[in-house]
Formats: structure tokens, sequence, C-alpha cells
């Protein structure tokens, strides 16, 4: 999820226009400028058109002017700001015109249990040799056979360094100054990460299934909540910017863009561990132009490419073969590719049984609506 210096709108912001072909698409200083506004009515089987639905900063102009250049096919991109409402989409019956999805890991399995994805015919795709064998064996689809990964990060804390010293080591530093950070924070808009992140706190997994441990950390975020100024996983950035907020939680694809920004900007992994996230390419059941969505796979696979994406947009790549080819700050940036050290508390976002996902949900209602 997961970006380029020109993004003011984040690894999560949604788009309810479509993004225009690349020819039709221009850049300003405050995000997209869209030459054309053209909502998905329903499927398109033209051989020469590929609709794509992604997170916003995984698309720019040159990338799909570029797949039009090599395939002669037209790219129309729209967004979406979280899992939910790309899943809510399809499960409206929405989501026929769309040939090529980007969910995040744990939603794959949501997409498999809806049976809402085709299985991929692996001899038509070229590169997956390149992608790093810790992003082939997934939990979530046994064998990869429904998905390309196409990045991944973790989830931390953005802050101001003018404003938070000393640094944040941990998701506790939220708490143990609830009173100096007041109503100037943000936690992201989503359950798992959220809920995820105080049980760490608290020293339990991210992927908790047991009732009390879960419930503890409810009660945990309820003592949090006056200080927390919103819930969003985007809005923050410009307030991060001016000053009005001093810290967010946010994905590291978001830290790496702010930064650029505003170099007083700083993105840290909590020691205590958080989630490792991917995001993926996928096709569903019933795409109506399977033909491009290999087009695109492949393009996206080839090394060259998926280097120079991970440049500008600042994405972490899973492909070996293009992280080879990244210049040497874009490696060594650890808010990108943090060191095992970091890492090795980290834990991917599990699917949940049904029951205990419905348990996030209703504790996740009462803490955002009260």
């Amino acid at each position: 999820m997961p970006h380029s210096s020109f993004h003011h709108l984040g690894r999560r912001q949604f788009l309810q226009t479509a993004i225009a072909s690349a020819s039709g698409l221009a850049l300003s200083g405050c995000g997209w400028t869209l030459a054309e506004v053209r909502p998905v009515q329903g499927k398109t089987g033209a051989a020469n058109e590929l609709y794509i639905y992604t997170w916003s900063n995984y698309i720019d102009a040159d990338l799909l002017r570029e797949f039009t250049a090599q395939t002669g096919i037209r790219v129309i991109a729209d967004t979406f700001d979280a899992n939910e409402t790309m899943l809510a989409t399809f499960q409206a019956g929405k989501g026929a015109a769309y040939s090529i999805v980007y969910p995040s890991d744990y939603s794959v399995a949501k997409m498999l249990e809806l049976k809402l994805l085709r299985e991929l015919e692996e001899s038509r795709i070229s590169g997956l040799d390149n992608i790093l064998p810790k992003f082939r064996a997934s939990v979530h689809d046994p064998g990869n056979r429904h998905h390309v990964p196409i990045s991944w990060g973790t989830t931390g804390l953005i802050y101001n360094s003018d404003k938070i010293d000393p640094p944040p080591e941990d998701w506790d530093y939220l708490w143990k100054n609830q009173e100096k950070l007041n109503g100037r924070i943000t936690l992201l808009n989503d359950t798992r990460e959220v809920f995820g992140a105080t049980l760490r706190s608290l020293g339990y997994s991210y992927n908790s299934t047991n009732p009390n441990e879960i419930r503890e950390a409810f009660e945990k975020l309820k003592v949090l909540k006056p200080a927390i100024a919103s819930f969003t996983t985007d809005a923050w950035r410009d307030q991060l910017l001016t000053g009005d907020l001093v810290m967010a939680m946010g994905f590291s694809i978001d830290g790496v863009l702010v930064a650029q920004q505003n170099p007083k900007i700083k993105y840290v992994v909590p020691q205590s561990g958080t989630s490792l996230w991917s995001d993926a390419m996928v096709i569903p059941k019933n795409a109506p132009n399977q033909d491009a969505a290999y087009a695109w796979i492949n393009y996206m696979l080839q090394p060259a490419v998926a280097s120079q994406v991970t440049e500008r947009l600042f994405f972490a790549t899973p492909n070996k073969a293009a992280f080879d080819q990244l210049p040497a700050p874009v490696r060594n940036n650890e808010a990108l590719f943090p060191p095992d050290s970091i890492l090795q508390n980290s834990q991917g976002i599990k699917p949940l049984p049904r029951a205990v996902e419905e348990l996030y949900e209703k504790y996740w209602t009462i803490l955002t609506s009260s």
C-alpha cells in the first residue's frame, strides 16, 4: 500500500472518480488533476482497454503511459482507500469492469472466501522467480495460486521531530504521553491495524484470537480515545506538515513520502513489533479482459519497471531483481527496507475465524462511534 514526491494523497487515499488515461492525466502540486472524470458503469470487453482497481499511490502518469506504449492497451484506474471499500464494491456487484485489483494480503483470503478470484495461469506469467521466497509462501493463498505480490511495508509512527523529543520507540509512547499528545495524534482507520498495535503494546500477538486479550486492547484504546483527533488513513498528512498534528499512525510508504516534503518528519517502526503487510495483483473471476490483465502483471514484474516504480513511488518491492537495480540510497532506506533486526518482532495480518472477526468489529464500532 503504499510512494512519489508529488503525492499528497497517501497509500490509502480514495478517489471516487476514475483516473483518466495516461494521455489525459496531469500532475499538480497538490496531487492529481483529472482531465477526464469517468466512473466505471459496467463491463468492458475492449481488447485495448484495461480497468484496474488499486491504491492511489501505486499509479502515476509515467507508469500508465509506458505500459500503453509497450502494449497498445489503455489503462483506466479507479482507486480505493481501504480493503473494505474495495470488497464492498465487489459485493455490491459493481466490480464487473475490473481485470486487475490490488488487495492487501489478508483481503486476498477474503476474496477467495467470497469466490471472487480467478486462479492464475502461471504459464502466462514471466518473472515470478524474481519474487523473494518470503513472499511466495502466503498463508492467505497457499502456493500463491491467485495473486502476485507487488509491494510490502510496515506500520508505525510518523512524527514531527521538532515537536517530539525524545523520539517514540514503541506503541506505549501514545499512552505514556497522552496528555502532551492530546488532540494532536491520529490512528489509522483500520480495525486490525489499530487493535494489532495495541495488542503488541500489551505483549500479545497482532493476530490475537483470545477474547480476553482483545477486550483488554479495547479497554486500553478507550483510555487513549480522548487524545485521538481522528481515525484516518490519509487525512493526517497536511495537518502533520502544517504542525496541527504532531504524530500519526501510518504506513511506511507514507512516512517516506512525507519525509520527502519535510525532513523533520520521521518514521519509526515500534520495537515491540508491528504488522508486515503486502499488497498483491489479482485477476477477478469475471475479469472482462484477461489478456490485458496478464500483460499488466508481466509488465509490472519486469525488473527495470519494478525498480523505477519503487524509486518514483517509494513502495518496497518484493522483486529481488528489481531491488538489486535500485540506487544505494533507496536500497539502504530503512523506512522502506527495514533490517531483519527490526522485522523479527513483526507479523503479517492473518485471516481470523468469523466469530473473532465480528468481535473486533463490534469493539471497533463502539470505539469509533462513541
